[in-house]
């Protein structure tokens, strides 16, 4: 049949927020032809100045290729825009970028086979300005003949790092990925905020900051093995310790006039351990209290 042939010279976009546009755009410059739809139609403009089709409908959009990257807010958005045109998903490669939760990629992935299409999950590690270079990275996970029949056609938007078969994979790798990436933003701008209550720019203790984080790495390389033998004894570093360490910080916030919210927040997770017999162990035996779900009210 000849939706089995791969035609890599031609992909469909749908989305075309910051993020899709740049999807296109990469496409585009790599001499592919794209055709490109939205809800909102202007959106295609400057993309269809630089040569791609814009189509009048999402049927239109899913018929005029075989291969369909989809940039959209999450999956429920994916529903909305292509439930009213799944006649036209049969053949069809979707290849869905769109950010949710590993579930929602799961129910997606069946949605698209129950309407005879084939679906790859993707999570992107990078903001627009990065889509098209070979050194960002995107994860994928799905069937893996279908990744590797569409890894040339992957590669244009970034580099690729397929995950696994299970359709959520990607998603859970991009979920985990966000999970450290806002939480250390935060703490980096709750740092801000209590340093310039203080008098000090951020560009003052922006060296500081950056040399914290960047020797987090070194803790993640001393304390991974440990974790995974289950070796959570306090020779290095103790709960108690933290929970005294930690205390110090939210009461130099409080006196700085600064939400103490952030830290208060890290420092009841630390005085639970301490409370439920850890307080002598590493930090790192919060790894079984957290998977236990939250404390009992």
């Amino acid at each position: 049949m000849s939706t089995s042939v791969v035609n890599t010279s031609s992909v469909t976009v749908i989305g075309l927020g910051p993020m899709g546009q740049a999807m296109a755009g990469a496409y585009l410059d790599a001499g592919y032809r794209v055709t490109v739809w939205n809800r909102t139609a202007s959106r295609a403009d400057d993309l269809v100045a630089r040569g791609a089709v814009r189509a009048a409908t999402v049927e239109e959009a899913l018929t005029a290729n075989r291969t369909v990257v989809l940039s959209l807010t999450d999956y429920a958005a994916m529903y909305a825009i292509l439930e009213p045109a799944v006649s036209a998903l049969q053949g069809r490669v979707l290849v869905n970028l769109s950010s949710d939760t590993p579930q929602k990629a799961r129910e997606g992935a069946a949605w698209a086979a129950k309407h005879g299409a084939r679906h790859l999950t993707g999570g992107v590690l990078t903001p627009p300005s990065g889509i098209g270079s070979a050194e960002s990275d995107t994860y994928y996970s799905g069937p893996r003949d279908l990744f590797d029949e569409y890894e040339d056609v992957l590669k244009v938007i970034t580099g690729t790092d397929y995950r696994g078969e299970d359709p959520g994979l990607a998603a859970l790798y991009y979920q985990l990925q966000m999970d450290l990436f806002w939480t250390a933003l935060t703490a980096w701008l709750h740092t801000l905020a209590v340093a310039n209550a203080n008098g000090i720019s951020a560009s003052e203790i922006k060296p500081y900051a950056a040399e914290t984080l960047g020797g987090m790495s070194q803790f993640l390389d001393f304390y991974t093995p440990r974790i995974e033998a289950g070796q959570h004894s306090g020779d290095v570093e103790r709960i108690s310790m933290a929970v005294a360490s930690l205390d110090h910080v939210v009461h130099t916030t409080r006196d700085s006039g600064v939400d103490p919210a952030l830290p208060a927040a890290v420092l009841e997770t630390f005085r639970r351990g301490a409370a439920e017999g850890y307080a002598e162990d590493s930090l790192t035996r919060l790894i079984e209290m957290l998977q236990q779900g939250p404390a009992s009210k």
